[in-house]
């Protein structure tokens, strides 16, 4: 759940003053985890939204060939060839339209 920045605010404030952390977490129904995540934050007024943070790493040309090259490759070893998981593979497949038909060549 995310907190109005007036909330962490007020919280920080009462910190600040001399209060304490468990003392706070009462008196505003905050977790002291949150507390101590805003305090440890750099500029605890912002809000970073979760989800991946690094750019796709898996390359669809790379994949493609690697089809080809081995067709008869499992999930799990193309995962260890392309150091990713095999998860990230099943999707890249996904992606570039390969299906498990075996009648079916890229």
């Amino acid at each position: 759940m995310r907190y109005s920045q007036d909330l962490r605010k007020r919280v920080l404030d009462f910190i600040a003053a001399g209060g304490s952390k468990a003392e706070a977490s009462r008196r505003f129904g905050v977790s002291r985890r949150c507390i101590y995540n805003w305090l440890d934050a750099a500029d605890p007024f912002t809000y970073e939204k979760p989800g991946p943070r690094n750019p796709y790493r898996l390359d669809p040309e790379a994949l493609t060939a690697h089809v080809k090259a081995f067709p008869d490759s499992t999930l799990k070893e193309r995962a260890a060839h392309f150091c990713v998981s095999q998860h990230c593979i099943w999707y890249g497949l996904k992606k570039i339209g390969y299906t498990r038909k075996k009648d079916v060549y890229l």
